[in-house]
């Protein structure tokens, strides 16, 4: 009798995370948007990151190993957290001024789609295929259709918004396959704290020099919420869930996360962020989310992995 609860109670555990990193994701795009009508993105991305690492590190303390075992494993983190954190996040709140929460999204969905093209040339054991090509460029071609209209329609800053937030993702998506390819020994939570350790530094530096003293800053009660939501809803929670998951799940039943969520944004951003998208934007979306579904409609049973290697580092999040 006891076993048998156990199994029951895992099998309620496995899709209830699944789900909450579903609705989470899906909420933090217009968590973000709200959050810069009264914080500066450069410091609200810092202090969201510092939040987290503080939430993280208490987590882990005394449940597993902080150090990394190699000193040059701390160069790798270092780059790979100014990838991920300082240029993919700073970017992304920079972009999220200029263009919907719902677009935001949508954009950062390229993620997959940048790390298939470097994980062909930086992993051996993951080649690219003409149907995983195919999705690429059915992908890109979305991302520049939603890119055209910006610039179309609402400006160059929405434009230089959408590309930023473009860029970011091929910058999150190289350090994903780079971080991969070290096989790390080193639990994946801690591997994400020391990311932001080395990714959130700088940004606080500049938000300082930029932004000045937070003190003054325009301390609402929304922006305080959005901040902490983001910090440790957002970040801390999600990624506990999803290192929980990663030996639980197939990565592709974890890698759908990457089709729910964009449309999961699209959505509160309409019902409670008041966004519209245009008709041009709505298909240029459907390109790219059609694209990322035809790169992991084919994907292979995974063999057994430890989670470093598995790569649903690919789902996009904010």
């Amino acid at each position: 009798m006891g076993p048998q609860k156990v199994s029951v109670a895992k099998d309620w555990r496995i899709p209830a995370a699944w789900l909450t990193l579903c609705v989470v994701w899906s909420s933090t795009w217009l968590a973000i948007k709200v959050g810069l009508r009264d914080l500066p993105p450069i410091s609200y991305v810092g202090i969201r990151f510092l939040i987290a690492l503080i939430v993280l590190l208490a987590v882990s303390i005394g449940r597993t190993h902080l150090l990394p075992k190699r000193g040059s494993d701390y160069a790798v983190l270092a780059f790979t957290g100014l990838l991920m954190f300082a240029i993919n996040y700073a970017l992304l709140f920079w972009g999220e001024l200029h263009v919907s929460s719902g677009l935001a999204a949508i954009l950062q969905a390229s993620i997959p789609i940048f790390g298939m093209v470097f994980a062909h040339w930086i992993l051996p054991d993951e080649p690219l295929r003409w149907q995983r090509l195919t999705g690429a460029l059915v992908s890109i071609a979305g991302v520049a259709l939603i890119c055209a209209r910006l610039l179309s329609f609402n400006g160059w800053l929405a434009f230089l918004g959408g590309l930023g937030i473009t860029i970011g993702a091929a910058s999150a998506a190289f350090s994903n396959v780079l971080l991969k390819s070290r096989n790390m020994d080193l639990a994946p939570g801690m591997m994400a704290a020391w990311q932001m350790i080395f990714g959130t530094a700088p940004l606080l530096v500049i938000a300082l020099a930029v932004d000045g003293n937070p003190v003054h800053f325009h301390w609402t009660g929304r922006a305080v919420f959005c901040l902490f939501y983001l910090a440790i809803i957002g970040s801390s929670l999600t990624f506990l869930l999803l290192y929980w998951l990663m030996p639980r799940m197939s990565v592709t039943q974890l890698q759908t996360i990457s089709l729910i969520t964009p449309p999961g944004a699209i959505a509160l951003g309409w019902a409670l962020g008041g966004e519209r998208l245009s008709a041009w934007s709505l298909l240029g979306a459907c390109f790219v989310l059609s694209g990322v579904w035809m790169i992991f409609r084919r994907i292979d049973k995974p063999r057994r992995q430890t989670p470093l290697q598995e790569p649903v580092v690919a789902v996009p999040r904010a």
